[in-house]
């Protein structure tokens, strides 16, 4: 394990008990109709994407699939923004046109959210082409599920990052389910770390449920990728306590293995027994903490709520990138008759900042 201070495990406690109650009200939403579509909790996980973000540095970039809420909050997105976007209203980060899996922000270097199973790997291995053609010292973090590994765009992203040494770090979130069927009932061979191993990419198996060991092997991988030596492999041994989605009831386990996990292996009540018994923080400390990210989590129901559904004009925002010159020539240029006029595009001022401009 790498050692953490006690500020530093206080921010992980901080950062993964948010993760917790957002989804857990976010899944209350769904519940009352206001998030439509599909959703995926992130809830018993949290320890993956917290312990890899506090060994990434704000020019690295993070890729993930539709499980994805915590990854946006882990990477700094505004708890508001993500929630109005899975409401579906324009105050949320892809103007409510993106929705739970297709949401992301270029201030924040995440690029979603995608809800094609294994799409976004060959994805992360491109953003890691961008940081070595640049030269800008960044890595990607790349992460996908047990059920994606499968997938053959998968090794073809292995093959190119490895061939081109790419700054990537292929984390697979190994949950223990693709959807409702178990892993050793769909991935062949067993030890999915070993799976990068035909292209010469290290892999290495670690505890998902401990933030520390998740550190420690995020350090290594990040010192190991960001020294040349190209991409690296971390299975991350992890569980969520949910359903596949908020549609699945996960009547393919017993209550009894969720029960054991939430009991013997939670990431959250292990901070917190680390924090009370080395650091000597106080149980009442703990809940005061508990309760203003519950508030935190109700700021952002409340304005997710309050915050207009996007206007029909939206369907045309956001098609094309357009240089300022090319926007203000297709928005003064006649048309043939009124009939045929698409809205104009907005002006560059008036996007914001997850617009890209190359």
């Amino acid at each position: 394990h790498q050692k953490a201070t006690k500020k530093e495990l206080m921010q992980y406690y901080r950062d993964m008990l948010l993760i917790r109650r957002f989804e857990e009200r976010a899944g209350q939403l769904y519940g009352t109709g206001e998030i439509a579509g599909f959703c995926h909790l992130y809830i018993g996980q949290e320890a993956v994407v917290v312990g890899m973000q506090s060994v990434l540095s704000d020019k690295d970039s993070v890729i993930t699939a539709y499980r994805d809420h915590g990854h946006m909050l882990a990477c700094g997105m505004d708890p508001n923004g993500v929630m109005a976007e899975l409401t579906g209203r324009s105050g949320g980060y892809s103007k409510g046109k993106g929705g739970s899996m297709h949401m992301f922000s270029a201030e924040k270097n995440f690029y979603g959210g995608h809800g094609i199973v294994g799409a976004q790997i060959p994805l992360g291995a491109g953003l890691a082409f961008a940081h070595k053609y640049r030269e800008d010292g960044g890595l990607c973090a790349t992460y996908f599920g047990d059920g994606s590994a499968n997938q053959g765009q998968v090794y073809e992203a292995f093959n190119m990052a490895s061939l081109w040494k790419l700054p990537v770090i292929f984390i697979l979130e190994n949950n223990g389910y693709a959807m409702g069927t178990s892993v050793n009932r769909h991935a062949a061979g067993g030890d999915l770390s070993k799976r990068g191993e035909a292209f010469g990419i290290t892999g290495h198996k670690v505890d998902g449920m401990d933030i520390l060991a998740v550190k420690a092997a995020g350090k290594m991988a990040a010192d190991h990728v960001r020294s040349g030596k190209g991409p690296i492999l971390l299975e991350m041994n992890t569980y969520r306590y949910r359903g596949h989605s908020m549609s699945d009831p996960a009547t393919y386990r017993t209550k009894d293995e969720v029960d054991g996990m939430k009991t013997q292996r939670d990431p959250i009540e292990a901070i917190k027994a680390l924090l009370e018994s080395e650091h000597g923080i106080k149980a009442e400390d703990l809940k005061t903490i508990d309760k203003e990210t519950r508030e935190i989590c109700k700021e952002a129901a409340d304005f997710s709520l309050k915050s207009p559904l996007p206007d029909a004009a939206e369907l045309y925002t956001d098609i094309l990138i357009e240089t300022e010159a090319e926007t203000r020539s297709r928005s003064t240029a006649p048309s043939a008759s009124s009939s045929t006029k698409a809205p104009a595009a907005p002006s560059p001022a008036s996007q914001d900042s997850n617009d890209i401009n190359w």
